[in-house]
């Protein structure tokens, strides 16, 4: 099975550095990560060029121009270009611990897609993370349970790893806890059902949009708690606008039979993107 983490991102270099630093010794040779870039300013870009961590697999950075919140495509073009069986979507601002790569492979499943967990941080502990005052992967239980204590974490599931933990597998389609900031689906099952629908405009909903039609394509929903947690780092709440109406297209959506999406992976141009190797 190749393998690919593709990694959403938009103008958060110091963040996005976070997430490679961790992710990197999870990599191997047969694996591929693909930055996902919404458009980011050549500074961001340069930045994570300089600052990438060493590899054992091929960094691929895939960019597009900024037109708005275009969440969808960027993580289409992503999944395009990582020539991968498996995809694992993880957003920029999303720090894996140190097993998170292992239990995905653990939990990836025919006729599954892995809906995974986060772990939220505050400010503070966010800003000494991607300083790197703080390396979330070193950090004791104990050291945990005083985080916790102060406020700094909402919540200790990723000290635990419970791959068989009862209630995991999902036959229906439940909005609650969708992810796709820690996401794991076969490529094969992404590209039936045409990858994101790049209708969606602004924030909020393509993701339960496109569990709802991987639920119509016969596939269940396995949730990653106590095996796939990510850290989520903290920023200021992006504008929401147009959220009510992304959801209201998902509610009508549950009363259809729609699969596909409208316009996804098969109506990406060629040569929409640009591709740059970033190790070799």
């Amino acid at each position: 099975m190749r393998r690919a983490f593709v990694v959403l991102t938009y103008n958060r270099s110091d963040a996005l550095l976070a997430v490679l630093r961790a992710l990197a010794p999870q990599c191997g040779r047969g694996d591929v990560v693909v930055i996902a870039d919404d458009g980011s300013r050549a500074e961001h870009v340069e930045a994570v060029r300089q600052g990438l961590p060493p590899f054992a697999c091929p960094v691929r950075h895939v960019w597009h121009p900024d037109v708005g919140f275009t969440a969808a495509r960027a993580r289409n073009l992503g999944a395009a270009h990582a020539g991968a069986d498996y995809i694992v979507f993880m957003d920029g601002d999303c720090v894996p611990t140190p097993h998170f790569a292992v239990q995905h492979a653990r939990l990836a499943q025919a006729g599954h897609f892995v809906n995974g967990s986060r772990v939220l941080l505050s400010e503070g502990l966010t800003a000494d993370a991607i300083a790197g005052r703080t390396d979330l992967a070193r950090l004791s239980s104990a050291q945990w349970l005083r985080l916790r204590w102060r406020g700094d974490v909402n919540k200790l599931t990723h000290l635990l790893c419970w791959t068989a933990a009862p209630g995991r597998v999902q036959t229906g389609f439940a909005w609650k806890g969708i992810r796709s900031c820690n996401f794991g689906v076969w490529y094969r099952d992404l590209e039936a059902v045409n990858g994101f629908d790049e209708t969606f405009s602004g924030w909020g909903h393509e993701d339960a949009d496109l569990v709802l039609r991987l639920h119509r394509h016969g596939l269940r929903r396995k949730n990653g708690y106590l095996a796939t947690e990510v850290f989520h780092l903290w920023h200021r709440e992006n504008s929401r606008a147009g959220e009510a109406g992304n959801r209201e297209r998902v509610v009508q959506r549950l009363q259809q039979g729609l699969v596909r999406a409208a316009a996804g992976l098969a109506e990406l141009a060629p040569g929409s993107a640009r591709i740059m190797d970033l190790n070799k």
